[in-house]
């Protein structure tokens, strides 16, 4: 595979038109070279300009898009490829209407495509479990009215992060939309999210205290001008978060916020092979098996 591919430069010259994005596809589905699905003979010819493959025994056609996440889309493939390495490239991500001006589509379309490649990043960081040290703890983000008294904030949207502390800097990261901070949603998402028996640094919001039935939970009152020393990453990457979410969508807030956490998690968990994500991101855009989408809205 194109592993040592840097820059856009080089993306757009390996990926410069249909037949080699295509290619890459193929390659990518059959690295020992074509197999029928229905009849298992390996040997079969290209149908270049309906993307199909037919196979030489038993006459089968079978797409080469079909069960990935490229499966029925009318949008030519290289305008897919050149927005994922977009997506995957810069750490401030990029928006729909950027995308729009940059490929030349609709709106609409550019917001399905992003949405198709984040939650195929959202199934993949659900692969993996946090584990040693990890520091956790709620935030909120988004809204448009100013935040009442008290924990939360009125018109923001209530999100759990848990973050690995190892050798004095963040690890991996994992983030969920949550209706309310109780035992229930701080259960499930630790639940989903690290691994039993580890050890977790908290503030002492009491529904945090349900972590200590498969963790060692070590809990402090923390005033807020000192939770940065007892929870200092977790804080780092919520502000980073927040940052990103102002910087290049100038907010977010509806129905699509998870997508978004996907995403800046996606990105941050590989930030030590940065050169490597554009890459690993179209392998995923292969192995993931089709989105189909609701309709989408301004949210």
């Amino acid at each position: 595979m194109q592993a040592k591919i840097t820059s856009f430069w080089e993306w757009q010259q390996h990926f410069a038109d249909e037949k080699s994005c295509l290619q890459a596809i193929i390659n990518l589905r059959w690295p020992e070279g074509f197999c029928c699905p229905r009849c298992g003979h390996q040997k079969g010819w290209l149908l270049q300009t309906r993307h199909v493959y037919e196979c030489a025994v038993c006459h089968h056609h079978t797409s080469v898009t079909a069960g990935t996440l490229f499966h029925n889309t009318k949008l030519p493939l290289v305008k897919w490829f050149w927005s994922l390495y977009w997506v995957s490239s810069d750490k401030g991500s990029i928006s729909a209407l950027r995308l729009t001006k940059l490929i030349g589509v609709s709106w609409l379309t550019a917001q399905r495509l992003l949405r198709k490649l984040r939650t195929a990043m959202g199934d993949q960081n659900n692969l993996y479990k946090l584990s040693g040290i990890i520091e956790f703890d709620d935030a909120f983000i988004g809204g448009k009215r100013a935040g009442k008294r008290g924990r939360g904030a009125a018109g923001k949207t209530t999100i759990l992060v848990a973050c690995e502390h190892n050798d004095g800097k963040p690890g991996f990261v994992a983030m969920k939309v949550v209706e309310q901070v109780t035992h229930e949603s701080v259960r499930a998402f630790a639940q989903q999210t690290l691994a039993p028996g580890q050890t977790l640094h908290t503030d002492a919001l009491a529904a945090l205290n349900v972590l200590a039935e498969e963790h060692h939970h070590i809990a402090k009152v923390t005033p807020p001008e000192m939770a940065s020393e007892w929870l200092p990453w977790v804080h780092v990457v919520i502000s980073n978060l927040k940052s990103y979410l102002l910087g290049t969508y100038h907010g977010v807030s509806g129905n699509y916020v998870q997508e978004y956490l996907d995403e800046f998690c996606y990105r941050l968990n590989r930030r030590f092979w940065e050169n490597q994500i554009p890459n690993r991101l179209l392998t995923l855009c292969v192995t993931h098996d089709p989105v189909f989408l609701q309709p989408a809205t301004c949210s």
